[in-house]
């Protein structure tokens, strides 16, 4: 089935607590059925510890639940979101990736303590991973505990003053490069597709770019409707997707109320001549 399936009862990313959401894998689960949304897609960044604990949710709610994963990579010095979809979680060179991954966080997460520490701001790295409890410690996290100690007025002044790039306790990324995230979610028997494309703010050509080198390494399609994409962003990704021979998806990155993305259920339908990214996988979507 394809093109008539509704695209509104459909989301393919969104996060958990298992990374920087704030509802438990079964709340999302319940929040998603609640929305009417019928297929979704739980991608956390970087593991799929969350994945079990929906799959049972789902089960007992009747929702589709694709797994999924939103790998962080790298493309000429950019960093790229990929979004593998339909992937077997318990393939072990997915895995292995991942926990490289992982382990580059946890590094990343010591450093950026010590650079608040000298900034003069104490046991930032306790506070951010007891925030995070049990899972992966990012930026995010240490920017919540920066807002509820009264460093900060919000996320965006923490960002802004201490944890963007620039700032007294940026610690500039090593993550993989895009082709061997996209290798780790084909040999899962997944498909890559390139997450909010809107958001890297590139010129037309280097978004041409970079989808060409995406498809050219095996990505099969982009986030043509995200939940945070400008509104014209979704002709004009529709148009490439087209123009490429690329598969679209739609996923509102939902984190939790309240984070300024699109609301679970609220996506518009892909545009008039995409393909979707799950017919193209051949998945069928009941």
């Amino acid at each position: 089935m394809s093109h008539q399936y509704p695209v509104s009862l459909i989301d393919l990313h969104m996060h958990s607590l298992a990374s920087d959401g704030t509802m438990t894998p079964t709340d999302l689960v319940r929040r998603v059925h609640a929305a009417g949304v019928r297929v979704m897609a739980l991608t956390d960044h970087d593991n799929t510890a969350g994945l079990e604990e929906a799959r049972v949710q789902a089960t007992a709610l009747d929702i589709q639940l694709v797994p999924g994963v939103e790998v962080s990579s790298e493309w000429n010095t950019q960093g790229i979101h990929i979004v593998g979809l339909f992937i077997d979680p318990k393939n072990n060179i997915l895995q292995g990736g991942l926990s490289r991954i992982m382990a580059f966080r946890d590094w990343r997460a010591l450093e950026i303590g010590r650079l608040l520490e000298d900034a003069g701001i104490s046991d930032a790295e306790a506070g951010a991973r007891a925030m995070a409890g049990s899972r992966m410690v990012g930026r995010s996290h240490f920017a919540r505990w920066l807002v509820r100690e009264g460093h900060c007025a919000d996320a965006n002044e923490a960002f802004g003053k201490y944890l963007g790039r620039g700032c007294k306790a940026y610690v500039p990324s090593d993550w993989i490069s895009m082709p061997e995230a996209i290798g780790w979610i084909n040999a899962a028997g997944g498909s890559a597709v390139l997450a909010h494309p809107g958001r890297y703010k590139l010129s037309g050509a280097r978004l041409r770019a970079l989808l060409t080198e995406f498809r050219e390494a095996g990505g099969i399609g982009l986030e043509v409707c995200s939940g945070s994409q400008a509104a014209g962003d979704r002709e004009h990704l529709g148009c490439l997707a087209r123009q490429l021979g690329m598969a679209g998806s739609v996923g509102s990155d939902f984190h939790g109320p309240n984070f300024g993305h699109a609301a679970i259920g609220h996506l518009p339908p892909l545009p008039d001549g995409v393909e979707p990214v799950w017919d193209r996988a051949g998945i069928h979507l009941h």
